[in-house]
This record gives structure tokens, sequence and C-alpha cells, in this order.
């Protein structure tokens, strides 16, 4: 009898912030990243400069959780979920271990988009939702084998989920997302009128 399998298969954590770990108080975490934004003049200068849309704390900080409590206990809640899909991941650490290495905050405005990347230095990759208003956008992630299917025709529209070129993914405000850090992704554009805000972070084998 024939058989298909499904091989090397990219995995996506999604869950709500309060599965694990103390709860995290959300509207502290967003009048935090707000009052960060608008002490961090490096960071809006940077945006500035390299014309990102909105405010990124990534160029200019490095010690989120060590400025605000609330980034202190969510760095604690994130740690628990990182290591649950770690587990889930299978990976043999050895001697090692998976630990956090840059934390930032983004505020993405009406019209803004974060374009294609991928987090080549890091080995988990994620980020929690602190405000989604209506018509903010979802994150959007690539098929990792897009650029060797040059010859491979298009999915059909109603494709299944894992068989699509694209998965988009629509969070909400205290959910968190973790995947591997080769996976390509972005944030399209945000049609919404109020600032969408996230917290994204990066975790390395250490």
């Amino acid at each position: 009898m024939s058989q298909i399998s499904s091989l090397f298969v990219t995995r996506l954590y999604h869950a709500q912030l309060a599965e694990h770990g103390d709860p995290v108080d959300m509207a502290e975490l967003e009048a935090s990243c707000w009052s960060i934004a608008d002490d961090d003049q490096a960071g809006q200068e940077w945006c500035e400069k390299n014309g990102y849309p909105g405010y990124t704390s990534y160029a200019s900080l490095t010690d989120l959780e060590w400025r605000f409590p609330t980034f202190a206990d969510l760095v604690k809640v994130l740690d628990q979920h990182v290591a649950a899909f770690v587990q889930d991941l299978e990976f043999d650490l050895g001697e090692r271990a998976i630990k956090l290495d840059s934390l930032w905050i983004n505020i993405l405005p009406e019209g803004g988009i974060h374009t294609s990347h991928i987090h080549p230095h890091s080995v988990i990759s994620g980020t929690t939702y602190v405000c989604m208003p209506d018509g903010a956008s979802a994150i959007k992630f690539e098929d990792p084998r897009s650029s060797m299917m040059m010859a491979a025709p298009t999915r059909r529209e109603q494709a299944r989920p894992e068989m699509r070129a694209f998965t988009y993914v629509a969070p909400l405000v205290g959910d968190v997302l973790l995947w591997e850090s080769w996976l390509r992704h972005e944030v399209p554009m945000n049609m919404a009128q109020e600032e969408r805000i996230s917290v994204s972070f990066n975790y390395s084998w250490v």
C-alpha cells in the first residue's frame, strides 16, 4: 500500500502567555512600551535615519528587562514557553542551554510594514502581542523551500494549510508565537488606524 509522509516539518508555537508562569499585566506592558519609546532618543533617531516606520528599540536598547519590572516578568514567562517549544523540537543541547539573547519593542503605525527577514544569529525567535487593534496586520510566514522550487507550479488556492507557500497568523493580545530563527517572515501593511505594538525576541544556544 502506498504511503505519503511529511518530512522535515516546520514547527510554529502559538499560545497565550498566561499558559505558563505568572500573569503578565498587558496594560502595564503597553504603558512601558510607550514610555520607553518616548524617552529613547537614540532609537527614534535610528528609525528616522533608516526609514523604519514607527518605533523599534532593536538598535538602541539591550536591557529592557532591567529598565522596567514588567519586562523582567515577561522574560520569566517567555523562558517557560521557549523551554516547552525546545522540548517539542527535540534539540540535543548537550551541556549548553537556550537562553534569551535580545528583546525589543515594535510600535507599527498605520501604513507601516516590517519587510521579509530571518534572524540568522539565533535559534528560536518569537513575538508577543501587546496591542492589536482592529485591522492590525497578521504575521506572514514563508515556506523556506520557496527559493528551491523554481520550476514548480503554484499551490491550489484552497490547499491544506501545511501545503501553502505562505501562512498568515492573526494573533490576539497576550499571544506568543515562537519559530525557528531561519523561518522567513514579515508583517504586511498595518491597516489599523492605531498602532500595532509587539515585543520580539531571540534565543541563542549558549
